[in-house]
């Protein structure tokens, strides 16, 4: 039986996806132990963040086996936590 990866990997996994799907040329040992904000210092559109949550979605219910709601809530999570900055929120009308 296969083992679920460890959180380090995890996160390792997630966050270097996350640069790959917005564009930027950055990885994870990049940002590791940044002490600051750095997730405000990129940008992705809300499509990439579609895309993203979306495939985090699938990473967990398929190498870490969690079930489709958790799967949904540890990919929310994730985007809130280390998500970087949407680019093209439409601005309200006043």
């Amino acid at each position: 039986m296969a083992r679920r990866p460890t959180p380090e990997v995890i996160v390792r996994t997630i966050i270097n996806k996350m640069f790959e799907i917005a564009g930027h040329n950055v990885v994870y040992d990049d940002i590791v132990g940044r002490q600051d904000a750095w997730f405000q210092e990129w940008t992705m559109t809300e499509a990439q963040n579609k895309e993203w949550v979306d495939w985090m979605e699938k990473y967990f219910k398929k190498e870490c086996k969690y079930y489709v709601k958790v799967a949904k809530t540890e990919a929310a999570m994730c985007s809130l936590m280390w998500g970087l900055k949407i680019s093209d929120l439409k601005q309200k009308d006043k």
